[in-house]
């Protein structure tokens, strides 16, 4: 039977039909269809559109470099378990490109958050270029945020500084977001957080004051104050990124490799306080597969 959503790549026709099926060497038969109206032939995208591995593998080695393996060590487990191996820069392409894919879908989710939100960053240390002999580092910074309910992260961005530009773009994915939920803002002793929150959130002229709370903690040993449920997030950050050596050359990759431990985070592995995945609270997402890597993925072409 075919999709109701399924139309001819060419005219977007829907009075199509299934024709045969193409023999591919490592993912199987796939299914092709054709157009009644235009005479073409084509195969759907299921967001695996003309990749040489399988679905399976290459979510595979998605879901084993977020649990903590390096690339080349998944090539070491695939050199095991798969008779054709793929080489370490094509299991790093992967992760780049399918973070990007299935983050452009995520993003869209409308979330059920609570009243507070906290946001801070995480400073890194990125080497400058990944060609050998070119030595240096930079100062880079990983801002991110959290709701404390549904331990979802909400918003994040891998930046070259924390200025306010910087932090005032994640904070406007997190009003965008949770819209009108959000009543307090908590941050950490950083000063630019204070006109940024008030910018962003604004202020009602009918009730005299700011529309959300700014709620700011300087941290200390001495006092026992922190902001813990974020500084939970960011030890588990820290425990996948601290073994990486620093990011390689590229932001763009950077935020790329972030962005796929936020969806790892939030709809993957189970977090201990709820005994659930962000997800299951935050959002109205089901996803049904024990593979929610897969799953992710097809929504992101469907949507």
């Amino acid at each position: 039977m075919i999709s109701n959503k399924t139309i001819c790549l060419k005219c977007k026709s829907k009075n199509i039909i299934k024709w045969c099926k193409r023999k591919t060497e490592n993912r199987g038969l796939i299914q092709r269809y054709k157009c009644k109206d235009c005479g073409k032939y084509f195969v759907i995208d299921d967001g695996f559109y003309r990749m040489r591995n399988s679905p399976q593998k290459i979510t595979c080695a998605m879901d084993l470099y977020f649990k903590g393996l390096s690339t080349r060590k998944v090539q070491d487990h695939f050199q095991a378990f798969y008779p054709h191996n793929s080489s370490w820069v094509s299991i790093y392409n992967w992760v780049i490109k399918y973070s990007k894919q299935i983050s452009k879908f995520t993003e869209t989710l409308k979330l059920q958050s609570g009243e507070e939100v906290q946001i801070d960053e995480i400073e890194y240390k990125r080497r400058k270029s990944h060609k050998k002999g070119e030595k240096g580092t930079e100062d880079n910074y990983f801002v991110d945020s959290i709701d404390p309910i549904t331990k979802f992260m909400v918003a994040s961005n891998y930046v070259q500084a924390r200025g306010n530009p910087e932090l005032e773009e994640v904070a406007k994915r997190i009003k965008t977001k949770t819209e009108k939920q959000v009543k307090m803002v908590t941050t950490d002793g950083l000063l630019n957080y204070e006109g940024i929150v008030k910018s962003v959130w604004g202020y009602n002229n009918k009730l005299g004051k700011y529309n959300v709370f700014h709620n700011r903690i300087v941290t200390s040993k001495e006092e026992d104050v922190f902001n813990y449920q974020i500084e939970r997030l960011h030890n588990s950050i820290r425990a996948r990124t601290k073994v990486m050596r620093g990011f390689h050359g590229s932001v763009i990759s950077a935020n790329a490799i972030m962005k796929g431990y936020e969806i790892y985070y939030n709809f993957i592995t189970k977090h201990q306080a709820i005994n659930c995945c962000p997800y299951e609270l935050a959002t109205d997402l089901q996803l049904k597969s024990n593979n929610k890597w897969l799953e992710l993925v097809e929504m992101s072409v469907i949507n």
